[in-house]
C-alpha cells in the first residue's frame, strides 16, 4: 500500500455545488479527506441561500465563508491572506463555465466536474485561460483512479497488447428506464438540455466510457458515427445511445484502431455498468468497475488469466495506489481519493517550484475534459445527420 496515509502539507480547499440534494458532492468531500490533503474551508452548496448556509454549518464551516453566491466567494477569498488555493465545482452543466472562469481569473486552482463545459469554444476559453493565469486544473474523470485501470494503461505502453486494433466501452445502467426526472432534481435538470446541454447519457456517463478508452490506450478519438434514441415517452434528451469510434492511427502502428461506445440509462438489469475491451495485436484486455480488483488478460497464444491486486505482475503505477490488503475491494470512493491525491501531490509540487512524482501525473485535466466536450458535439452533428461520420479532431494549441 502506498505512503499517502502519512501527515501530508494540506491545500485550502472550497466547494461549489455538492450540497444537501447532490449526487455527487459526498464523493469529492469523502476524496478531498482521505489523505489529510485538503482542508474544506469554504462554500457555496445550493442555489438556495438559506439550505446552503444550513449545508455549510452541517459541515462545521466557519458562517462567514458559507458564500451565498461564487463570485462573492471567489473575489472575498482571494482577498484573504488564508485563502483557498484549489476550488471544486460540482454544479450543473450550464453553469461550469461562468464558474470556472471566475476562478480562474481569481488564480484559484480547479476541479472540475464533467463535462466541463457545454461547448468546444468554452472549453478551449478555460484552457487558455487557465495558462494565463498559471493555473493548475483538473476534470473529474474519477474512475481513472482505479489500480487496475492504471495497470491496464501501463501494460499497453509497455507493448504487451501490440498495436491495438478494437476497443469496447460502454456505461449503462437502467436507473433512468422510467421517467424518473418527474421525482428527481438532479434527474430533471440532466434531462433539460438548458442545463445539461445536448444530451443526457452522452454527457452524463458516456464521456466517462469515452475517457477510460483513450485514458488507458493513449489514442485520440479522430471521428464517430452516433445514433441516439430517447425510449421515455416525453423525454426530451437521448436515454440510449450507441456510438461507432475510430482513432487516429499511432506513428509506428500499421493502421489505427476503431471500435464502439454504448451509453444508457435504460438498460434494465444494469446497475452501474462501466466497462472496456481492447483487443491489440499480441492480447487483449477487460476490466468492469463492478469488478474492480480483476483485470482480464489474454495473450495471444496464451491461456487468459485474471489479475489480481496482489498479483507480482502489477506495475509501480498500480501498486502505489493500493489502499487495502489483499481480497478486499478498492472502490469508488478510493478512485475518486486517488486523483484528488495525484492532483495535490502536482499541486504542491508547482506551489514549490519542484517537480511531482512522474506517478502522480496522470490525473485528467482540462484538455481531457475537451476531449470529451468535443466528442458530445460531434455525436451530436452525426446523430441528426443519420450518423454520419464526424470528425472530433479540435486541439487546445
Amino acid at each position: 500500500m502506498h505512503n499517502r496515509f502519512k501527515k501530508n502539507p494540506t491545500l485550502r480547499y472550497g466547494m461549489v455545488g455538492g450540497g444537501a440534494t447532490s449526487q455527487i458532492g459526498d464523493s469529492h468531500r469523502v476524496a478531498l479527506q482521505r489523505d489529510g490533503y485538503y482542508d474544506l474551508l469554504a462554500g457555496v452548496f445550493d442555489i438556495n441561500p438559506q439550505d446552503g448556509r444550513k449545508f455549510g454549518a452541517e459541515l462545521g464551516l466557519d458562517p462567514e465563508r458559507v458564500y451565498t453566491d461564487y463570485r462573492e466567494m471567489a473575489k472575498a477569498e482571494s482577498a484573504r491572506e488564508d485563502g483557498i488555493q484549489v476550488v471544486g465545482v460540482m454544479t450543473p452543466n450550464s453553469t461550469h463555465f461562468a464558474i470556472a472562469k471566475t476562478f480562474l481569473e481569481a488564480g484559484i486552482h480547479l476541479i472540475l466536474e464533467k463535462p466541463i463545459t457545454t461547448t468546444v469554444e468554452d472549453a478551449l476559453d478555460l484552457i487558455q485561460l487557465a495558462r494565463k493565469h498559471n493555473v493548475l486544473c483538473a476534470s473529474m474523470y474519477g474512475y481513472s483512479g482505479y489500480p487496475m485501470v492504471r495497470q491496464a494503461r501501463a501494460m499497453v505502453e509497455n507493448g504487451e497488447l501490440g498495436d491495438i486494433n478494437v476497443v469496447q466501452t460502454e456505461f449503462a445502467h437502467g436507473n433512468c428506464a422510467t421517467a424518473v426526472e418527474q421525482q428527481s432534481e438532479g434527474a430533471a435538470w440532466r434531462n433539460d438540455p438548458k442545463i445539461s446541454g445536448q444530451t443526457f447519457v452522452l454527457g452524463d456517463i458516456g464521456t466517462h466510457a469515452l475517457h477510460l478508452a483513450t485514458f488507458i490506450t493513449g489514442l485520440q478519438l479522430k471521428e464517430v458515427s452516433a445514433d441516439r434514441q430517447s425510449f421515455v415517452s416525453g423525454r426530451v434528451l437521448e436515454d440510449n445511445a450507441n456510438v461507432l469510434l475510430r482513432f487516429d492511427k499511432p506513428e509506428k502502428s500499421s493502421q489505427a484502431a476503431a471500435g464502439y461506445l454504448w451509453a444508457s440509462g435504460v438498460a434494465v438489469g444494469h446497475r452501474h455498468g462501466l466497462g472496456i475491451r481492447i483487443f491489440g495485436t499480441k492480447g487483449g484486455l477487460e476490466w468492469r468497475q463492478e469488478h474492480p480488483n480483476q483485470l482480464h488478460f489474454s495473450p495471444l497464444g496464451q491461456t487468459p488469466r485474471i489479475l489480481e491486486l496482489d498479483s507480482p505482475e502489477l506495475y509501480p503505477c498500480a501498486k502505489r495506489l493500493l489502499r487495502v490488503g489483499a481480497g478486499h475491494p478498492e472502490g469508488y470512493f478510493e478512485a475518486f481519493s486517488n486523483v484528488y491525491a495525484d492532483f495535490a501531490e502536482n499541486l504542491l509540487a508547482k506551489i514549490e517550484g519542484s517537480e511531482a512524482d512522474p506517478l502522480s501525473q496522470d490525473f485528467p485535466t482540462l484538455e481531457d475534459g475537451l476531449a470529451g466536450v468535443k466528442f458530445l458535439e460531434a455525436c451530436v452533428k452525426s446523430s441528426e445527420n443519420n450518423g454520419s461520420c464526424v470528425i472530433c479532431a479540435i486541439h487546445a494549441d
